[in-house]
């Protein structure tokens, strides 16, 4: 061969070129061949995130950004792939959230009803009782959740020293279910944390909500530093960091990168990354803002899939507005966990026979308690079996294998 390319005489007496680290196809007695050459060309990071065979946290902006302009069926194709490798593609965790403390928060968070600052015609309540969230808790677990979250709209913890005392008596009580508890309480030290975890919380939900750039224009009242202070907190205390953010609040896709970016960037990734479309709230300075397109949704999903293969990515707020082809893509995309139930925090939500019905049609199942911790055992091991939880329900079902 001379040179990087070389002339193919094809079986028909046609001649044609091939260049090294290409490949061509070539017609033979009506079947087709390929040729392959192998070039010395560097792996781009789109290759090098669909070889993974663990995580990484070195990901630079280009990098990311790179995978999140692929041509969108190419790059939800290739999150699928990936999924697969990491996850159970029919397993999907079923989470309910329940608001125990309503509104009169100080905090200026734009889209949020919750705020004080802003008149939404939300009326805020003091803290529910203990049994008031078991109850609810039965209820969920009974409809298939396994996984039970508790939010409170206030800043932090400072000065709540009985409020943090019935919030581990109500994780106590729903870690003593079976279930997975999670909690998202505004800024919290490290003692809170440590008391949390000894409670028996799974884990602790603190939203960056968007990029570090794009952050001010959302929120004066906290910085995008305490927040990740607050994540530090949560993961040197041994709890599961969960995190994410909101699309349609005016960002631009740099900083869908950037989010994504700074999640990845951690110091191990998040155990769950919540993908949130904005619900414009009448009221708030963002309550007039037109819906994000569903493919910022399904382009952030799978490119989180792709950064963070072993993360829980969770379809979160405005799932609503999701068509059930649009849930199935996202799920087919790496999305593998839902909210579901009777309500967010103050918005819509899905509920558990909306939910029964799409997974029955499209081969779906809700996801065990600790499943994925299960799971990633087996990984460990080279297989992604390994696990009582996981051969069991092989045993009752065949896995999606597209």
């Amino acid at each position: 061969m001379r040179g990087s390319a070389s002339l193919l005489r094809g079986v028909r007496g046609r001649v044609l070129r091939r260049d090294v680290g290409i490949q061509f196809m070539t017609r033979q007695y009506g079947t087709i061949s390929a040729l392959s050459v192998q070039g010395v060309f560097p792996s781009s990071a789109f290759d090098n995130a669909l070889s993974a065979t663990g995580t990484r946290t070195n990901w630079t902006r280009e990098e990311i950004k790179e995978i999140y302009e692929k041509p969108l069926m190419q790059l939800a194709f290739a999150a699928g792939t990936i999924h697969r490798k990491f996850h159970n593609p029919s397993a999907i965790q079923m989470c309910t959230l329940m608001n125990i403390k309503t509104g009169g928060c100080s905090e200026d968070c734009s889209y949020c009803a919750q705020s004080s600052r802003y008149a939404t015609g939300l009326k805020a309540s003091k803290m529910v009782d203990v049994d008031s969230v078991l109850s609810a808790a039965r209820i969920a677990k009974d409809n298939g959740s396994t996984r039970f979250c508790m939010g409170a709209a206030w800043r932090d913890m400072r000065g709540r020293k009985n409020g943090l005392k019935n919030i581990k008596s109500m994780v106590e009580g729903v870690r003593g279910m079976g279930m997975e508890v999670c909690v998202t309480l505004g800024m919290i030290d490290g003692e809170q944390a440590k008391e949390l975890k000894n409670a028996g919380l799974t884990a602790y939900n603190h939203n960056v909500d968007t990029s570090r750039e794009f952050y001010p224009s959302v929120i004066s009242t906290r910085t995008y530093d305490e927040r990740l202070q607050t994540l530090a907190h949560v993961r040197e205390a041994g709890l599961n960091v969960c995190t994410g953010g909101i699309l349609g609040l005016g960002e631009q896709k740099k900083d869908h990168v950037g989010l994504i970016h700074t999640v990845a960037t951690l110091p191990a990734h998040p155990e769950s990354f919540p993908v949130n479309t904005l619900v414009p709230i009448k009221g708030t300075p963002l309550g007039d803002r037109e819906p994000a397109p569903f493919d910022n949704t399904l382009r952030t999903i799978a490119t989180a899939r792709m950064v963070m293969p072993k993360t829980i990515i969770r379809l979160a707020a405005g799932r609503t507005a999701l068509s059930e082809e649009q849930q199935v893509l996202c799920f087919m995309a790496g999305a593998n966990a839902v909210f579901t139930g009777e309500k967010m925090l103050t918005t819509e939500c899905n509920g558990w026979d909306e939910d029964r019905v799409i997974f029955d049609k499209w081969g779906l199942r809700p996801m065990e308690s600790f499943e994925v911790e299960a799971l990633r055992e087996g990984l460990k091991g080279g297989s992604v079996k390994g696990s009582p939880i996981l051969e069991a329900k092989e045993n009752k079902q065949s896995e999606i294998t597209i």
